[in-house]
């Protein structure tokens, strides 16, 4: 299994609700009960090229100016690939046939991603307006995250037995990568502004939560009784996931990092994608503070809301399919 296939495995195998057609996961356009929409929440349709069929966000910066997201356009022999960036809400847009995934945006508006070439996954990253190969080891490697620092982490493949392991291209060092001591098979999903690193470890089925510290130090991310647990994101000292505690019975967790604890966020939460420094966590049609969450405007019964990724701002950035994908921004949430 590829290190591609392992992620989205992993998404699916959490969410129930991987998307083959669009490659992104939606939520059910159904209303929960015991809580109330998000009425301050202003929903606004970010710009994006009229000529495309698709397009989405998916990453935000801390701070909110920089937003990051992809579209496809019909070519004459294949789709073509674009990466948009908005700075503030004003877009570029960016051809490149490496920007099939972006995965993260930092506070100076650079873009990590990934694309396939060669008959390989290849990272990348955009930088002063242009995107360029970052470097990999010999099976690829797939960015999953940076920070403000412009420290990189992501996922690289063996290109023998397809094993995945944790990679980082250090900002102190252009131009290099490393492999970090982390548990076997480990997936790295996030990495904070102090360079702790959290992710998702095991066989399949028999995932396990790691945290990497910037000291080197590596402990497990579960809760007591947890047959798997799921890391997904991390920002501040919050780092959130999913647990399976048999019986059918997952639960959407936020842990603490400075001493490991955690706390159940709420039912409602049909998955978790992201947090802010503030530990709000977003998912899905939602948006969560601790053991509630509120609706997030724009969906109904037969409009799908993807919310992506959160900045410490608050302001929200996803996608709404209403039989066309389009990008979004939630504000006031």
């Amino acid at each position: 299994m590829t290190h591609l296939a392992r992620r989205r495995m992993l998404a699916a195998a959490t969410a129930g609700l991987l998307s083959a057609a669009i490659g992104v996961a939606t939520a059910p356009a159904t209303a929960a009960p015991r809580t109330a929409s998000a009425s301050a929440c202003k929903l606004s349709t970010l710009p994006y090229p009229a000529d495309v069929y698709r397009a989405d966000a998916r990453a935000i910066d801390r701070t909110g100016r920089f937003i990051a997201g992809t579209a496809l356009r019909v070519g004459e022999e294949s789709n073509q690939a674009l990466l948009l960036v908005w700075d503030r809400g004003r877009l570029t847009t960016i051809e490149s046939s490496l920007a099939e995934n972006v995965a993260d945006v930092n506070t100076a508006g650079t873009v990590v991603g990934s694309g396939w070439a060669d008959g390989r996954i290849r990272p990348w990253i955009l930088r002063d307006g242009a995107v360029a190969l970052l470097p990999s080891p010999p099976g690829g490697a797939e960015p999953t995250a940076i920070n403000g620092a412009g420290d990189i982490v992501g996922v690289g493949v063996d290109p023998d037995t397809y094993d995945p392991f944790t990679v980082r291209w250090p900002a102190a060092r252009p131009g290099t990568f490393e492999v970090l001591d982390a548990p076997a098979g480990a997936v790295p999903q996030g990495i904070t502004e102090d360079g702790t690193i959290v992710g998702t470890a095991g066989e399949f089925a028999a995932w396990t939560g790691w945290v990497r510290y910037p000291d080197g130090r590596v402990e497990a991310l579960t809760v007591p009784g947890a047959r798997t647990t799921i890391v997904y994101a991390a920002q501040g000292h919050w780092a959130i996931g999913r647990v399976n505690l048999g019986d059918g019975n997952q639960v959407k967790v936020r842990w603490d990092l400075r001493d490991g604890s955690w706390s159940r966020l709420a039912d409602e939460l049909p998955l978790v994608t992201d947090v802010n420094k503030r530990g709000t966590v977003v998912g899905g049609d939602r948006i969560a503070r601790g053991g509630t969450s509120r609706l997030l405007p724009g969906g109904g019964a037969r409009v799908g809301l993807g919310a992506e990724a959160i900045s410490d701002t608050g302001t929200v950035v996803g996608f709404r399919n209403d039989g066309r994908l389009t990008p979004v921004r939630w504000s006031g949430c």
